[in-house]
């Protein structure tokens, strides 16, 4: 049999793909039949061991082990995992740790591992294969590892690439059985990761992973504590992710109060943080307001340092002792003990002079428990209201990481500008794909797009945000995807670029799902990120949509239905449970609860013309109401004999869009008692639903379906495929390049449409992804000429202060209006210059001008 043909099919393209990260040497690959000269890690008669010094870091000897175990899903035969050469068969894998490894530094220094490739570089790590590494073993598989963490994900490389899935476990995506495991002759050599800190922030974690974890995991003190944290730090290895900030809500207790938590961190080299309003390790939720009278015997006073230092100075003091030993990231600065501004100064200037005073105060004790102010990784997160004192002239020491935030929507509020990227600390990003609070909450389904996830990222890489990066999952679950995304982007951040980002979906289901199924699930997830993009599920009780955008959302909830109905039949039984939980789940959820809401308006319209067609829709809203329910009963009873027990509500916080909406004839819904429910009623936007017209116009463009294109040099305008309305956008690319301003706009990139229209006057709107402009200093600026007239100028930036904001992030879009006067019938051209990059247009609609509207 050919090499090629014996790589299992759905991670051929994943072969292909990382090939930018190996070396030009004969490449290393896992395969399933005897090939020649090929390493047998399983056959039909031998399971060769893995071998680790038990002198190295201890998560060397925990992956060793998972991959044992994955090892064994595949083939059904173990491997030990062995701390002694002469236990070693004719073959072994070996793994280790340059500098803590025996078996490694002595293979280095007798010239039988080449690591000048990793040397000395962050978590990278080799694969090779190598002739008689000891007296009587042939061959042995050496994984090695610049440090801990690159000898754990070298292993995990090996899971990888004999296809094992990062969510083997948390989403059941079981590996293809196979009767034997062996490996060519070759080297594999990793890159050191883009980004140096990676990864997640659980959070909003009451309805669902804390329910789980107490129920299945740590049941012992119901809690999320170190049997569920273990299982979180493997996700992340396999993730090749080093970072987490941990869960810190009401319904939990803090990370440090299981004392094994941070234990356990170490062990897997996990370094911990805290939030951006849990500074010092601490979490201030419990550990402030529930447990301080426990831990100190005495009751806390207002968590305010202007009138109650000592306190809160020993506070943090005391958690940097306990920490020292371990690998951490402080998070400096002061907020409220909750997601709030600082309590005390009412001015701004005050605020910033008291903030000056506790990061001396927070420097100071890192250089007494540390030997410095800079000997330990600090970051800075200005959020929400900390940005506006920041740019009010907070000044932060050098040495400490700005990490800048999203909007809470997916969009980054600001990038370093160019004197910020020069500081040593440099910056990075804390992002969302969950999020509770105003205009409205999103926690039940994960529907932030790669695309969406890709532009923002790339621009954050390209302005120098390479220190940290950190995304909000939630309860993890249901973001599968879209973290596996965001971490595989921090990774190798130029492998998925705006350009090429489309391609992602068929290459993750290609190895979750394999080859044949992978087109398929690919069209699926795009058609739900695009629906998802004009109103996410938990938002459409903040829009009151017109007749024809409804029409259109239920064709496309529809289509979605169908879709995930004629494939399941071919999904393999193995990946069932996977194919439940990545795809079926969350795409028959959004498609249902836009069934739920659209028929439930619709039943009213037609009352009185046609009762019965109204009894009929109110019918549909109820049935979407209620399978709702059931596919979330199947999620948490059924799906691998209840393993997944209470990790997934369908009404997180019980907000009203998730309950029974009413319906004209109320008798085809038995059960009143839907109409009663209890909601939940902190944080809620309380503004009233404005309507909202996604419908294509009689004359609608794509932003793609210019008959012109003109760069400039350094300048491109590319298309981004699945970003922004009807999931096509054009931008500026790269991110890092100069705005134009409104004098020398005609050197701008630019593109030119021609339309087609009778003599009259016309309104144009140019819908634009709802983003940010990237600093103070620029914009999001466009100008736009009509045939030969003088040029328009729009800016579409709109601050979270700006009250347009909250309607463009829910509608999915920002808009520039304007008039077109058509003197005389035949075509018009529309010039549009990007003046700005991060601007990124998807559609031009124009419509008849209505006097009446005036």
């Amino acid at each position: 049999m050919k090499l090629l043909e014996c790589i299992v099919p759905g991670l051929l393209l994943v072969f292909i793909l990382v090939s930018c990260q190996q070396s030009t040497e004969k490449e290393l690959h896992v395969v399933f039949s005897d090939t020649s000269g090929a390493m047998p890690l399983v056959n039909k008669e031998f399971v060769s061991s893995i071998l680790v010094d038990k002198g190295d870091a201890e998560v060397v000897s925990i992956v060793a082990n998972a991959v044992a175990g994955d090892i064994n899903h595949i083939t059904g035969k173990k491997p030990s995992v062995i701390h002694n050469e002469n236990e070693a068969g004719a073959t072994v894998i070996i793994a280790g740790t340059i500098g803590r490894s025996k078996y490694i530094d002595a293979f280095i220094s007798e010239g039988k591992v080449d690591v000048s490739a990793v040397k000395n570089k962050w978590e990278c790590f080799s694969i090779s294969t190598v002739i008689k590494p000891f007296d009587g073993v042939d061959k042995a598989l050496v994984i090695v590892g610049s440090d801990r963490r690159g000898a754990a994900y070298g292993l995990f490389e090996l899971s990888r690439m004999s296809g094992v899935s990062p969510w083997v476990y948390w989403a059941d995506v079981k590996p293809q059985k196979r009767d034997e495991l062996y490996v060519t002759d070759g080297t594999f050599i990793s890159n050191e990761p883009s980004v140096k800190y990676r990864g997640i922030f659980i959070n909003d974690e009451d309805w669902g992973l804390n329910v789980w974890a107490g129920k299945n995991i740590d049941t012992d003190v119901k809690d999320i504590g170190p049997k569920t944290y273990a299982l979180v730090y493997e996700l992340l290895l396999r993730l090749r992710g080093n970072f987490i900030w941990p869960a810190m809500h009401d319904s939990t207790k803090a990370f440090f109060y299981y004392k094994d938590n941070p234990v356990v961190a170490d062990k897997y080299a996990i370094v911990m943080g805290s939030t951006h309003c849990d500074q010092m390790l601490r979490s201030n939720t419990f550990e402030w307001q529930k447990n301080f009278v426990n831990e100190y015997a005495e009751e806390p006073k207002p968590y305010r340092y202007d009138i109650n230092k000592k306190q809160v100075f020993r506070y943090w003091d005391d958690r940097v002792a306990e920490t020292k030993d371990y690998e951490s990231l402080y998070t400096i600065g002061m907020r409220g003990v909750r997601d709030g501004g600082i309590q005390g100064p009412k001015t701004e200037e005050d605020k910033i002079a008291l903030l000056d005073t506790i990061i001396k105060d927070q420097r100071g004790i890192f250089k007494s428990h540390f030997g410095g102010e800079d000997q330990v990784a600090q970051l800075f997160c200005p959020y929400k209201e900390v940005l506006g004192l920041y740019d009010g002239g907070l000044q932060i020491p050098d040495d400490v990481t700005l990490v800048w935030t999203d909007d809470n929507y997916g969009y980054i509020r600001r990038l370093s500008n160019p004197d910020e990227q020069k500081r040593k600390g440099s910056s990075g990003i804390y992002y969302h794909l969950s999020y509770l609070g105003s205009p409205h909450d999103y926690l039940w389904l994960s529907t932030i797009s790669p695309s969406l996830i890709s532009y923002e990222m790339t621009k954050a890489y390209q302005f120098g945000a390479d220190r940290l990066w950190v995304v909000n999952v939630g309860d993890i679950k249901p973001a599968e995807l879209e973290t596996e995304f965001f971490m595989d982007l921090a990774w190798e951040a130029e492998k998925w670029n705006p350009q090429n980002v489309s391609e992602y979906l068929t290459y993750w289901a290609n190895k979750t799902f394999g080859t044949q199924l992978a087109s398929d699930i690919a069209k699926i997830k795009k058609e739900y990120y695009k629906l998802a993009q004009t109103g996410k599920p938990e938002h459409l009780v903040t829009a009151t949509y017109d007749k024809q955008t409804r029409t259109e959302r239920l064709a496309a909830s529809e289509k979605m239905l169908e879709m995930v109905n004629d494939i399941k039949p071919k999904i393999p039984e193995h990946l069932l449970s996977a194919f439940f939980q990545l795809v079926e789940y969350p795409v028959k959820g959004m498609a249902l609860m836009n069934k739920k809401i659209c028929y439930a308006a619709m039943s009213f319209e037609v009352l009185k013309s046609n009762p019965q067609k109204a009894k009929l829709f109110s019918k549909y809203s109820k049935d979407a109401f209620n399978e709702i329910h059931a596919m979330t009963d199947f999620y948490n009873h059924n799906i691998e004999n209840g393993k997944w027990d209470g990790i997934i509500t369908d009404s997180p916080r019980n907000l009203k869009v998730y309950g029974m909406p009413d319906v004209a004839v109320r008798e085809v819904v038995e059960d009143q008692s839907l109409y009663k429910q209890e909601y939940d009623t902190r944080y809620i936007h309380r503004d009233a639903p404005f309507e909202l017209n996604i419908a294509k116009s009689k004359i609608s463009l794509l932003a793609d379906q210019y008959v012109d294109k003109q760069d400039s040099e350094g300048n491109e305008i590319i298309t981004v495929k699945g970003l922004g309305l009807d999931g096509h956008s054009i931008s500026r690319y790269p991110f890092n390049t100069p705005s134009y301003s409104n004098e020398n706009y005609k050197s701008a990139p630019s593109v030119t449409y021609s339309i087609s229209a009778e003599k009259g006057n016309y309104d144009v709107s140019i819908k634009c992804l709802p983003s940010r402009s990237i600093h103070k200093g620029r914009k999001l600026l466009l100008a736009l000429v009509i045939n030969d007239s003088k040029p328009q100028f729009f800016d579409v930036n709109h601050d979270r202060k700006d009250g347009k904001w909250k309607k463009h992030v829910l509608q999915g879009f920002a808009e520039a209006k304007f008039h077109l006067n058509i003197q005389k019938e035949g075509n018009a051209e529309i010039k549009i210059y990007l003046l700005d990059t991060g601007l990124a247009i998807s559609r031009i609609d124009i419509d008849k001008h209505n006097e009446k509207k005036e």
